[in-house]
């Protein structure tokens, strides 16, 4: 592995690299915060697809490429005299150094569970009004579901066992299948959301993903239909035309593969 030495060294080229881009590239030039905003989303999507594919080879790309972003915003925020890329680093060193105090002050902690309940009492006493401030807006209703509960799970709001939790979710299916029966859209559809947010509840307390569970049903879906897909493609038999019979045999055989 690189040195410190070496690290910081291309660090700076990096940031020789941006001074570069900007100065002459015609697209670098022209790009905004807010021009980038969509690319950075992707390249983070794209990252986590990397990590779920434990693809290591392809983790270092997407950080490189999120890395990239980094300094590139910090590039225009230093063209307006506003931060740069020192300010973002040590804006976040300071940010660390105040919530670890059980590492750089004298506040004693236990476990895990012990350091994310700090971390949130410190955010309230540096202005923040509600713990779940920190949930954005625009996350995916999934992911934002999740950290929701994290956050509520901080200051101690939260289920004592899992099997409470369970009962919760029972408790909310069979209120789905009653709406369900009732044949009201609107209620149904609040029910379902109720479901899901007690499924995200639970999965929190066996220490699952809910997030990276479903991506990768999602993956295993989309390699178990292209399996079909190809052996129908084999056939000369369009998909539409084959009966659900015929697909479940291919559908088997690439649960086996």
């Amino acid at each position: 592995m690189n040195t410190r030495q070496q690290q910081l060294q291309a660090f700076n080229r990096l940031l020789d690299i941006m001074d570069d881009l900007r100065a002459k590239c015609p697209w670098d030039m022209k790009q905004t915060m807010e021009s980038l905003r969509h690319l950075t989303i992707e390249e983070t999507y794209e990252l986590g697809d990397a990590i779920l594919d434990n693809d290591l080879q392809e983790i270092k790309n997407e950080l490189g490429d999120i890395l990239l972003h980094i300094v590139f915003y910090s590039k225009i925020g230093s063209e307006t005299g506003d931060f740069d890329i020192a300010d973002v680093a040590n804006t976040i060193c300071d940010k660390l150094i105040h919530r670890h105090p059980h590492i750089y002050g004298d506040v004693k902690v236990e476990n895990e569970e012990q350091v994310k309940q700090n971390w949130e009492k410190l955010k309230l006493k540096e202005g923040k009004k509600s713990v779940l401030e920190g949930v954005p807006k625009s996350l995916p209703a999934l992911v934002k579901a999740s950290r929701i509960q994290d956050k509520a799970k901080g200051v101690g709001f939260d289920w004592d066992e899992p099997h409470q939790v369970w009962d919760k979710v029972q408790e909310e299916l069979a209120e789905f299948q009653d709406e369900v029966k009732g044949g009201n859209t609107e209620k149904i559809e609040a029910e379902f959301g109720d479901v899901l947010f007690s499924m995200i509840n639970y999965a929190r307390f066996l220490n699952i993903n809910p997030e990276d569970a479903l991506e990768r049903t999602n993956k295993k879906f989309i390699k178990r239909f292209q399996y079909l897909e190809s052996k129908a493609a084999e056939l000369g038999k369009p998909l539409a035309d084959m009966t659900l019979a015929e697909m479940d045999v291919f559908w088997n055989e690439a649960k086996k593969l």
